[in-house]
């Protein structure tokens, strides 16, 4: 089988988000995946509408959400 590349914005699942109880916990589990060679695709950050997260590109390129 071939594993095409994935768009960003594409038809299926857009990601999968993973809570972690808090701002500190989202700070350091992206820290530890980038340090660990994983792209961090935005954040920490705080979202319009309130939402703390950070997303990574995982394996088979699928968006991880990772939130308080």
């Amino acid at each position: 089988m071939q594993d095409e590349p994935k768009a960003v914005f594409r038809t299926g699942y857009a990601h999968i988000s993973i809570s972690v109880g808090s701002k500190e916990a989202v700070d350091t589990l992206t820290d530890t995946l980038r340090r660990n060679g994983y792209s961090v695709a935005d954040g920490p950050r705080t979202t319009g509408d309130g939402y703390y997260e950070s997303s990574i590109v995982g394996l088979e390129d699928n968006v991880i959400e990772i939130t308080v």
